[in-house]
């Protein structure tokens, strides 16, 4: 079973937007929709934007470069749905985030 590692705390992740950080060698989008965290990959599958910097609309995000979007909750390109991102799942644990890499 994987284990669960601490990428961020609750606190540096306002309601309602996105952060960009590194963890495990990858680069993550880490969103708080209502105290709900959610974590998928930050590269955008149609031309590499961070979605991480994208304008978040409840559970949804828009890639800030060509305005794809997707289901922070499961990856899924509501654009495309045959693309997608990986998410992953996510623990809270006191105000540390913690994904399963």
């Amino acid at each position: 079973m994987a284990e669960f590692v601490r990428i961020a705390g609750t606190a540096d992740v306002k309601p309602g937007t996105g952060t960009t950080i590194e963890a495990g060698g990858k680069s993550l989008a880490v969103f708080n929709v209502g105290g709900a965290y959610h974590v998928i990959d930050n590269t955008c599958v149609h031309r590499g934007g961070p979605l991480g910097e994208g304008d978040l609309d409840g559970d949804v995000v828009m890639c800030p470069w060509h305005n794809w979007t997707y289901d922070v909750k499961t990856g899924r390109c509501i654009n495309n749905p045959s693309a997608c991102v990986q998410s992953y799942p996510v623990t809270i644990e006191g105000t540390d985030v913690k994904i399963q890499l």
